[in-house]
């Protein structure tokens, strides 16, 4: 059985250098998957590799193919015009 490995808001905090309130505020809004486990969250390394900037998951792809089609269908006149200079 392989045991999954997690980390704590207040651990996750000191990594990314920021508050132990603002990764709760990332939380809250889903900005960063955690699991309730009793009455303290934790993140698990999954989670943690893609925080950090580890690799990107098919949903991310996806989401960010979509922006970039957004972008080009709303500015796609002004950013050739913008490439040629």
């Amino acid at each position: 059985m392989v045991k999954a490995k997690y980390i704590t808001i207040p651990q996750l905090a000191k990594m990314l250098g920021i508050s132990r309130i603002a990764v709760y505020k990332k939380v809250k809004s889903g900005q960063i998957k955690a699991t309730l486990i009793g009455k303290n969250y934790v993140i698990s390394d999954r989670d943690i590799t893609h925080i950090l900037g580890g690799k990107l998951s098919d949903k991310d792809k996806r989401q960010i193919d979509a922006a970039v089609e957004k972008v080009i269908a709303e500015y796609g006149e002004p950013l050739r015009m913008l490439g040629k200079e």
